[in-house]
């Protein structure tokens, strides 16, 4: 079972040892981050540093300026890890230490381009506008997330890409001082505060059938209970959460809002790995296009929701959020059986840095009992951020799998 290693680039740039570490952990691949969100990150090896702050999203190589020349909508430049191109660097250093290189794509989650560019995001039902969350069904958005897929995907060195977040983000998100958990939502709840009625969409609404301004007072009216601290159902799994919304807004009104929003991430997800694929071109045949995905396709956030049949028609494989019980990891596993080729990949993720709610000294029996549900890969979420004694949790569960 081949394990993979999420990295920044500025884990490894300005450490000699960094690569030799990360291979000795007994991982094959890493995931190395090519066009990322803001983040604030410890870096609990490096020589030269403990915190790295990166203040907005960006990409981690120089953008090439044709393509972007005169687009209103374009990546932006990072200035936090020395050096040029800091992705190309770290990739350098890794395949010199034996190990193959995957880019990390982060697509529909960026908050300066919706301080920028406030059209671009999502807008609920209220008015009030995401920053961090591009509507995706918006022909200036796909247009701008399918050309940075492409470009940051296909960096020289790699041999394939994860992409995250090609899909629709929502209400939820890591935000700085965060002050909105003092009422609870549940699953259903998540979705409808989620929902996105700009022009746009709203336009999309109408053409399956649905008055978007009836919509828009029926999610008001549904989420009037949450608000008045009222308990939320909390649906125990995606199938449930799914039959409350249908309650809460109508049979009608939420398949005509899934039917939209389905497609639009459909094709949204299709076109990028179609990008991606004739960027790669023929000099690299074998490259493979992996999505961060969940099986619920109401399912928002850096794991778009998708469905299963449908994704492993076109992608190489999934990326799915395995940590947790062993319930958690059959529920996402369970719906990707029996679908797709022979050679698509499903790639069980874990979360190996136990400040983060990883459990680093389960992984081996985790991943076996991921593999027993069709699990093929590991990735491991992350060798850059997590401690000394995470990481030699990590050695010693690699080496008991083979």
């Amino acid at each position: 079972m081949i394990a993979a290693a999420f990295l920044y680039p500025w884990d490894v740039v300005g450490d000699p040892d960094a690569a030799r570490r990360v291979a000795d952990l007994g991982v094959r691949r890493v995931t190395l981050a090519s066009a990322y969100h803001s983040t604030r990150a410890l870096t609990p090896r490096h020589p030269g540093r403990r915190i790295v702050t990166a203040r907005h999203s960006a990409v981690l190589y120089p953008p090439d300026a044709d393509r972007w020349r005169g687009r209103e909508l374009r990546p932006y430049a990072q200035s936090w890890t020395a050096g040029a191109d800091p992705f190309a660097e770290a990739a350098e250093a890794l395949a010199a230490a034996g190990l193959d290189v995957y880019t990390w794509v982060v697509l529909a989650h960026n908050s300066r381009l919706g301080e920028e560019h406030p059209a671009t995001s999502v807008r609920n039902a209220y008015g009030d506008r995401y920053p961090w969350a591009p509507c995706v069904a918006r022909p200036e958005v796909r247009t701008y997330l399918v050309d940075l897929a492409a470009e940051a995907a296909t960096r020289p060195g790699a041999s394939g890409t994860d992409l995250e977040s090609c899909g629709w983000y929502g209400l939820a998100h890591l935000h700085a001082h965060d002050k909105i958990g003092g009422v609870g939502l549940d699953g259903a709840g998540q979705y409808l505060m989620s929902l996105c009625f700009c022009d746009v969409c709203a336009a999309g609404y109408s053409g399956h059938g649905a008055d978007p301004e009836e919509l828009r007072a029926a999610t008001v009216r549904a989420l009037r209970p949450y608000w008045s601290g009222g308990e939320a159902a909390g649906a125990a799994d995606r199938a449930g959460e799914w039959a409350e919304v249908r309650e809460l807004l109508g049979p009608d009104l939420a398949e005509a809002v899934r039917a939209w929003r389905d497609a639009a991430a459909d094709t949204l997800q299709r076109e990028c790995v179609a990008a991606v694929r004739a960027a790669a071109g023929a000099d690299r045949p074998g490259f493979r296009v992996m999505l961060h995905a969940d099986p619920a396709p109401h399912r928002c956030g850096a794991n778009a929701g998708v469905v299963p049949a449908g994704v492993l028609a076109h992608a190489d494989g999934v990326v799915l959020p395995c940590t947790g019980p062993d319930a958690a990891r059959e529920a996402v596993l369970r719906p990707f059986a029996g679908h797709g080729a022979p050679d698509r990949t499903l790639a069980a993720n874990f979360t190996v840095v136990s400040g983060m709610g990883g459990s680093p000294g389960s992984l081996a029996a985790d991943a076996a009992h991921a593999a027993s549900l069709g699990a093929d890969e590991l990735r491991l979420y992350h060798a850059g951020l997590a401690s000394d004694a995470d990481l030699a949790a990590v050695r010693t569960a690699l080496t008991r799998l083979g």
